[in-house]
């Protein structure tokens, strides 16, 4: 996916503080405008040395000048000058946006500060932001070195309609199964005018790499995605489908057999391990964005980012927490059975399909492989965080055929 500083974002979870502080107010505004000429003048450490706990683990010194430095002015030119600043509230916390004005654009550059003027949160955005109507060519694919085959993902009993993108020519080539994350996705894992796994798909092949995506059985099927939806799990979501779709590609006589790759992303990096273990055709694996965490664990997280970001959503975000931490005790319940639905979100999610994910350990698995495993993190992703890739990292260590990248500047969901 493209990096653009419409997605450069950065907040960290924060704690919340009892009883109110018994010193004056700090003057929040002052403290954001003072904040922006810090960085303007390029004094990190005095911004540094004014996060929180969090904030400071989370953004050191050389990250945020990297951040400033490389991704804002690299974008947005020359800093010019502070206009406009606005203050608000959220929760126990102080949101100043201040509007400056760059050589190439205008950015609003939020700040959140908690009841003693610590920074919690830094986040920069455009003060107004283009929407994209429809897809483009990503510019590092060629159209001219390869074409595209429609062919149908089964395992004798799910009908998916899938793409194969090819490179011209007689091949052998080697080949990558896409398995795209939560929720029922088309082929090319479509939101908005995005189309990540297009992207992929256009780029690998324009580099001589077959592609294969396919539409998840859920978006296909919907609640019928089970023999017995009563007993949905994640072999029905995604193992049987992605390795039918190591098949397909196995069988044909342009593929190398002894080359066929899977790349998961979020959940689906999540499940690439298992999908993996005991599939002798698989020669690989690569995990985009990969939790290593329980799903309802990282949805929680989630909504308290989104919350600490302000904005007219935030306080309706605020009142659904308290209910996504109940759905996780329930999803947690030892005494959960099988049979019964639980929810999450809003969503009704058969009990045997969060039963098919307890104990699991991703990293573990992993472990067990003696494929090659490259695995990749963008370092401002708030769905997936660097707590994931911490948890690869950790679960892998000395394992020589693994690789993992963290590329910080990028936010890659």
């Amino acid at each position: 996916m493209k990096s653009s500083i419409l997605g450069v974002a950065l907040f960290c979870a924060v704690l919340t503080f009892a009883g109110q502080p018994q010193t004056p107010q700090p003057d929040y505004s002052a403290l954001a405008r003072e904040a922006v000429m810090e960085l303007a003048t390029k004094q990190f450490d005095k911004v540094f040395a004014q996060f929180d706990q969090k904030m400071a683990a989370a953004l050191p010194a050389e990250k945020l000048a990297q951040l400033w430095t490389g991704q804002i002015l690299g974008q947005a030119g020359a800093f010019q000058r502070t206009e406009a600043a606005t203050v608000g509230t959220r929760g126990n916390y102080h949101i100043v946006t201040v509007t400056c004005a760059f050589e190439k654009t205008e950015l609003n550059i939020n700040w959140s500060f908690d009841s003693e003027g610590h920074i919690a949160g830094l986040h920069f955005a455009p003060v107004s932001e283009p929407v994209a109507t429809e897809w483009t060519t990503p510019d590092y694919a060629n159209a001219s070195k390869f074409h595209e085959e429609q062919v149908t993902v089964t395992d004798g009993r799910w009908q998916l309609p899938g793409m194969l993108t090819l490179p011209n020519g007689n091949g052998l080539f080697a080949a990558v199964v896409l398995v795209p994350g939560s929720g029922p996705e088309d082929e090319d894992e479509t939101i908005g005018p995005n189309k990540p796994f297009k992207d992929l798909a256009w780029g690998l092949a324009s580099r001589g790499i077959a592609v294969l995506r396919y539409t998840k059985r859920t978006k296909q099927y919907e609640g019928a995605s089970a023999a017995d939806p009563k007993n949905f799990t994640v072999k029905d979501e995604y193992i049987d489908d992605a390795r039918a779709g190591v098949a397909l590609l196995a069988s044909r006589h342009d593929i190398d057999a002894k080359h066929i790759f899977v790349a998961g992303h979020s959940e689906g990096g999540y499940i690439a391990p298992r999908i993996a273990l005991g599939d002798s055709q698989i020669a690989g694996i690569v995990i985009l964005e990969g939790n290593t965490r329980p799903i309802e664990k990282l949805v929680i997280e989630q909504l308290h980012y989104q919350a600490n970001l302000g904005g007219p959503k935030a306080a309706q975000i605020e009142k659904v927490v308290p209910q996504a931490e109940e759905e996780a005790k329930t999803i947690d319940d030892q005494d959960l059975k099988p049979g019964v639905d639980v929810k999450l979100l809003g969503a009704t999610v058969p009990a045997s399909y969060f039963l098919d994910l307890r104990g699991y350990d991703p990293a573990a698995v992993a472990a067990k492989l003696g494929i090659p495993i490259f695995i990749v993190q963008g370092g401002r992703d708030y769905q997936v965080t660097t707590t994931d890739f911490a948890g690869w990292q950790e679960g892998l260590a000395g394992h020589t055929n693994v690789k993992l990248k963290l590329y910080p500047a990028l936010n890659i969901c």
